[in-house]
């Protein structure tokens, strides 16, 4: 009878060091303010051991109608259930670290549009068996547009309603691509440099839907003398800018009235229509854990960020973050009603 009271008493203390055990007591943070306020929640896309299941991260967020998460990683494309759980992992090493992420539904199914900076390409592929069915190419666009490119480092994509396709070399030229749905070069603008209508790294980019007609919303991560968000029409003409504590914007997505900013420094900003921050989440006190893909796993700190990449919301408004991390790392962030 003792040894078996021994036995219980020596599981649930190996229970209470497992480190399933401490992320289940790891307290949610709670963040921002107002009707942005939010809570983490500990321990959302680990494993079972209690670590990450990405491995290193520099990628995008999509969600799909039926609510589930996408996010790039070194090891490909990985499907998270709303609760954290994997669903599936697809495309592989082979296509790995999409720097961007889009879905949309077209024809009954749903597809994601993808920006593969290491790759010069952007693509399409299907959401469920991952099949690619469009590529945007380095000599699809020389031989159409006329332009001598031999390079691209594309760093973000995004669709227009009718189909037209927008794509961002933030990581060499700086300039913005439309193709049509098909894929045909239909032309370009922008170019790198600091002036109001140049970009010095265009690094995110989507369709804003809060105006009508639709515009496009450029991340201008390195720009001098302050990262900033910019307005575009889609035929790419300059329609103002946003320069006022963004730090170093990383990628845009929208909800309602809202859009979510990442800043490669450790922070999610959010800002209403007028352009107003309404709230700041995610803010890291230590500077040198900003802008910094090292940070391992047993470093990271619940409700601080490190190198916020990318986001998106979920149908109830709640936010899912993905940190540019060695570790890799995505946390979801639950909207406090």
């Amino acid at each position: 009878m003792k040894s078996c009271l021994m036995c219980i008493v020596a599981a649930i203390l190996l229970s209470l060091s497992s480190p399933t055990a401490a992320q289940d007591k790891t307290a949610a943070v709670r963040m921002g303010n107002g009707s942005m306020t939010f809570d983490t929640v500990p321990g959302w896309g680990l494993g079972a051991d209690g670590k990450s299941v990405l491995g290193p991260t520099h990628g995008g967020v999509t969600i799909d109608k039926a609510g589930n998460i996408y996010t790039s990683a070194n090891k490909g494309v990985v499907v998270f259930s709303p609760d954290g759980k994997v669903i599936r992992e697809f495309l592989g090493k082979a296509y790995s670290d999409m720097h961007d992420l889009e879905i949309r539904e077209e024809d009954g199914a749903e597809y994601i549009y993808g920006a593969r900076n290491n790759n010069a390409e952007g693509i399409k592929f299907n959401s469920v068996d991952g099949k690619i069915v469009l590529k945007l190419t380095v000599a699809g666009i020389a031989r159409e547009s006329g332009l001598k490119i031999r390079r691209m480092n594309p760093t973000a994509i995004t669709v227009a309603p009718n189909g037209d396709i927008f794509l961002s070399d933030g990581y060499y030229s700086n300039r913005i691509f439309r193709f049509d749905k098909t894929g045909k070069y239909i032309m370009h603008f922008g170019k790198k440099g600091n002036g109001l209508e140049q970009f010095n790294t265009a690094h995110g980019m989507t369709l804003d839907t809060r105006y009508d007609p639709p515009r496009l919303l450029i991340c201008d991560r390195n720009h001098r003398p302050k990262g900033r968000l910019v307005h575009y029409s889609l035929d790419g003409k300059f329609l103002g800018e946003v320069v006022t504590g963004l730090g170093m914007p990383t990628s845009v997505a929208v909800q309602g009235e809202y859009v979510s900013v990442p800043d490669l420094h450790g922070r999610v900003v959010i800002l209403d229509k007028t352009n107003t921050i309404i709230a700041v989440l995610g803010h890291n006190p230590d500077r040198r854990k900003g802008a910094s893909f090292g940070i391992k796993q047993e470093n990271w700190v619940e409700g601080h960020f490190s190198g916020t990449h990318g986001s998106c919301w979920d149908a109830a408004g709640n936010l899912y973050v993905q940190d540019w991390n060695v570790s890799g790392r995505i946390m979801k962030l639950v909207r406090v009603k």
